[in-house]
């Protein structure tokens, strides 16, 4: 297929997702879902779980295989977008232990569901079809033990935007302590793809590079996003066409390194000022997330498999990952929140919060895809899990809030509001 012949069905494809999202996200609403999780649902929904069942001409002509490597890269664009939104809004709240407390969740919400996937997979990997041919079955034990350990942390910013939790001190503690996680996941992410590929450099390039990272965005990037914003000779266009310019190269370099293109937004994100100019040029950038990011969503959707469910044995391992998962993570993150000394609700909050695993898991699955170190059904099990984490995170949270409800201070106004949830 040609550019010109492409150009009309990605065209297509882009007003049929965006008119399911809508509607899918409109209904999950109704149940007290964000509008994040109907993207999420309404991508697979496109796949062949659902139209591929039921119409596979249908999706075969909507999303032809020529058409999927540009619904990730423009994708990815939306999550760029969306990542360097949710470090520019990362809450400044200051409050004591909040380091040491996140420092605890994060390594608890690591260590536990990467040790429990990792022994489940060693105990099923005879009797489930988990790992493709010559793929050693401790990669992938590995593979699926950092892949419970991810949180989603651009969906986690996301829900904790949506319901106003901005300000609260479990949104600034499970913002910390997702940020932390998920770095230290895409580490060991990329010492599982060394393994796998038999060479240590992936993870030594991984290292070094967050470290030339982080110092180029502390003595590079934030006196100059400060002086872009402050300057008075350019006015919002060339403030928006600059920012644009230097988070696509921190997105590029992250992505180099093997950290991933998110990181390197969020990073950013951090290091622009928050002053008027940088108010505008976020707000003109933030429209355009919400019809990018769903592309992602679809594309995961495309190599999801749930037909692959009635053999049994894929089913029963599914939902011992499911169980796992939730007992690793949200069962991990609470127990150290509470030895932290932090109050029930706020440790429960949290815990819900760093339980969702949705859109960053997506990513893992799809390197992990196409590193050969996934197969369909694996594949399918962990986009199980991470629906199912993701969807449960509302109502753990309304639960949590009618049990335990709580009176924050935000770092903006300064005075006790309710967390609204």
């Amino acid at each position: 297929m040609t550019p010109v012949e492409l150009a009309p069905r990605f065209f297509l494809a882009v007003v049929v997702i965006l008119v399911v999202c809508r509607g899918v996200s409109a209904l999950m609403r109704r149940v007290g879902q964000p509008p994040v999780v109907g993207e999420m649902v309404a991508g697979v929904l496109l796949g062949p779980s659902l139209l591929g069942l039921l119409l596979p001409a249908v999706q075969e002509a909507l999303f032809p295989d020529e058409l999927r490597p540009v619904l990730y890269v423009v994708g990815q664009i939306g999550l760029v977008l969306l990542m360097f939104h949710a470090g520019y809004a990362f809450s400044t709240h200051r409050s004591d232990g909040l380091a040491r407390t996140a420092a605890a969740v994060s390594l608890a919400g690591v260590a536990a569901p990467l040790l429990l996937g990792t022994a489940l997979v060693l105990v099923a990997a005879d009797h489930v079809p988990l790992r493709p041919d010559g793929v050693p079955v401790g990669v992938v034990a590995a593979f699926v033990g950092v892949a419970l350990a991810i949180t989603a942390f651009p969906m986690l910013a996301r829900i904790i935007t949506e319901r106003g939790q901005a300000g609260t001190r479990h949104g600034s503690i499970a913002l910390a302590s997702g940020a932390v996680d998920d770095v230290v996941a895409w580490v060991l992410l990329a010492g599982v793809l060394a393994v796998a590929s038999g060479s240590p450099g992936p993870a030594l390039l991984t290292v070094g590079g967050a470290l030339v990272f982080v110092a180029l965005v502390w003595f590079v990037a934030r006196p100059g996003m400060r002086r872009l914003m402050a300057t008075t000779r350019v006015d919002d266009h060339a403030r928006l066409i600059g920012t644009v310019a230097v988070l696509f190269a921190a997105a590029w370099f992250t992505d180099e390194i093997g950290l991933y293109a998110v990181f390197g937004a969020f990073a950013l994100g951090l290091a622009v000022p928050r002053v008027p100019a940088a108010d505008r040029v976020v707000a003109g950038l933030t429209p355009v997330t919400g019809v990018l990011v769903p592309l992602f969503f679809t594309y995961s959707g495309l190599n999801t498999q749930f037909g692959l469910f009635t053999d049994p044995a894929v089913l029963l391992f599914a939902v011992a990952c499911v169980v796992l998962a939730v007992v690793g993570k949200f069962g991990a993150c609470w127990a150290a929140a509470r030895r932290r000394g932090e109050p029930q609700g706020v440790a429960l909050r949290v815990a819900s919060l760093m339980n969702a695993r949705g859109l960053m898991q997506l990513i893992a699955l799809n390197i992990g895809l196409e590193a050969g170190i996934v197969g369909p059904a694996l594949f399918t099990v962990l986009v199980l899990v991470a629906l199912v984490t993701t969807i449960m995170t509302s109502p753990l949270l309304t639960w949590v809030e009618r049990r335990h409800p709580a009176v924050e201070p935000t770092p903006d106004v300064g005075e006790p509001v309710r967390a609204t949830l």
